[in-house]
This record gives structure tokens, C-alpha cells and sequence, in this order.
């Protein structure tokens, strides 16, 4: 691992012999390289790979996953240019693929998909998070391919559709014979006023967009239960705690086997198109054009 450059940390000279000097600020004085020196290598390396590789803090400099990731590929070879008497050719470890989403999506999706390139030999480096901010971090080049729940603003990412994502009004049995038996069980809003609500946040984004879209009102509710994820509201609905919307792909099973129950059934259910967005430059990695590919390809059976 690439060591934490800052706040006056010394390198030893095992490993500053073994790292390049663009991974080296603290180090620089064992290697006679002035500070601007370093500083104009590490900018180089960063424009030449994509990535961001260190973020700045107030006192000194901490390499990122990717920097991380760079100094372990480079670690071998290194070691084996030291080795060599004589020249020859190095045997190159294909790069990691970066891939980002949502963590539902990816558990549920995406990771299954790709299981046959894994036992294929691709090497995956998977993250969570939020749209906004994985977007972000594909900017700096921190991730090769993200699924975003929109698409990016601008032209400098490029994006595709991949799937769209389907929305249900879900609860446990016992709440959905609750509802069913309610005076006014064909009004939703009605019946469900006197049943807690889960949801993963206070603002109730996809809750309040059901309201709005599907049955056309506005929701006056408030949750009787947050929880970190979705996953967690899933668990929660499952376990009795109220009701929710959740993506169908992700309690598909729980509604096959009966766990939980749909308390409406629209028409035109709410749909979410989901984003296949592809850093400038990744598919100089053949790797990141399988994963991209097979993605695509999956993605019609979501």
C-alpha cells in the first residue's frame, strides 16, 4: 500500500527504491528532488492515467484507492526490473475495472451478471453511493463505469440507457389485509393515512414521487421509520414495521413468496431509467469494454 504522505513521515529506503518518484513527497529528500520537482511528476502521472491520485489536505497529501491500486501494479515489476541482468519482456497484469452504483442495484443486478467475467479472470473494484456524488468522483477518474439513477449533465461523460427501473407500493400481509378491509381501501391515500411509513429518508424522495405521479396527490405523511437503505427499509417492510415503495427488483422475490404484498397495482407503474455512464479514455482497458458489454446485455432481462 502506498503510505500516508504528510505531517512528516519518513520513507524507509527499501520502499523508496521500490516506489516511483511520483508517489514520493515526503521521501523527496532521500531521492534529492526538490518539491516542485515531485509535485509537476505527480500532476503528470495524473493527467497520463485519468485518475485522481492524491488529495490534498491541509498539512501534506493521502494517496487515493487508486493510487493505492497503481502502486500495487507497479510493485512487481518493479521489483523485477531491479531483478533482471539483461532485458526482456514483462508479463503486464490487466488493469481492475472501477464500476460504481447504487449498493441495492449492484447486490441484486449487477454483481451477478458479472460473475462469469470474474471466473473469466476480470478483476473488479466495486463502490456504492449516491449519483451525484459517484459522478463526481468519475470526473476526477476515480471509477471507469458508473450506473447512475440520471444522466449526466454536460457532454464530458458519456452515457446510455441501460434499464429502467419499476416502483411498488409494498407492505407485509397483515398490513395489506389492514388496508384491503379499510372503507376506503380504493383510495391508497385513504387507506394507508393510520399505516407507519419506512423509508430510507426524511424528505421521502421516492414516496413522495409516487404520490405525485401515480396517484396524483400530494403526500402528507410523515415516516415512522428512516433507515440507512434500502435494503434496511426492505427488511423493516418485511418485518411489519408500515409500508413502502421500493424497486421491484429488489423485493421481486419477497412478492413471489408471498413476504410481502402490492397495495396497488397502476396502470402505468413508475418508472426510473438507470444510466450507463463510461469515463473518457477507460476503454483504452479492454476489460472495461467486456464489463460495459456484458452490462448492456443483462440489463434487457432486468
Amino acid at each position: 500500500m502506498v503510505p500516508y504522505l504528510g505531517g512528516g513521515d519518513a520513507l524507509d529506503d527499501d520502499l523508496v527504491g521500490r516506489l516511483p518518484i511520483r508517489f514520493v513527497h515526503r521521501g523527496r529528500p532521500l531521492l534529492g528532488l526538490s518539491q516542485p520537482t515531485v509535485t509537476a511528476q505527480i500532476r503528470t502521472l495524473e493527467q497520463q492515467t485519468g485518475r485522481e491520485l492524491f488529495t490534498r489536505l491541509p498539512r501534506g497529501v493521502e494517496p487515493t484507492p487508486s493510487a493505492h491500486e497503481l502502486a500495487g501494479q507497479v510493485a512487481a515489476p518493479l521489483d523485477a526490473l531491479a531483478a533482471l541482468e539483461g532485458g526482456g519482456p514483462l508479463s503486464g497484469q490487466a488493469s481492475p475495472v472501477r464500476l460504481a452504483g447504487p449498493s441495492e442495484l449492484l447486490c441484486v443486478r449487477v454483481l451477478p451478471s458479472l460473475a462469469p467475467l470474474v471466473a473469466d479472470g476480470v478483476q473488479l473494484r466495486v463502490s456504492q453511493g449516491l449519483t451525484e456524488a459517484l459522478l463526481e468522483e468519475m470526473r476526477s477518474g476515480r471509477h471507469d463505469l458508473v450506473i447512475a439513477t440520471r444522466r449526466p449533465r454536460g457532454r464530458a461523460l458519456a452515457s446510455v440507457p441501460l434499464a429502467d427501473e419499476e416502483y411498488v407500493l409494498v407492505a407485509a400481509p397483515g398490513w395489506a389485509r389492514h388496508v384491503a378491509g379499510h372503507p376506503d381501501a380504493d383510495d391508497p391515500c385513504a387507506a394507508l393515512r393510520e399505516v407507519p411509513l419506512v423509508t430510507y429518508a426524511e424528505d421521502l424522495p421516492i414516496v413522495r414521487r409516487y404520490w405525485r405521479t401515480v396517484l396524483g396527490k400530494q403526500l402528507t405523511a410523515r415516516a415512522a421509520v428512516t433507515v440507512p437503505n434500502l435494503y434496511a427499509v426492505l427488511s423493516a417492510v418485511n418485518s411489519g414495521a408500515g409500508y413502502s415503495v421500493l424497486p421491484r427488483s429488489l423485493c421481486q422475490e419477497y412478492l413471489d413468496s408471498g413476504r410481502l404484498a402490492l397495495l396497488h397495482e397502476p396502470e402505468k407503474p413508475p418508472l426510473n431509467t438507470l444510466f450507463l455512464v463510461q469515463r473518457p479514455g477507460a476503454d483504452t482497458n479492454p476489460d472495461v469494454i467486456r464489463v460495459r458489454d456484458l452490462l448492456r446485455s443483462a440489463a434487457r432481462d432486468w
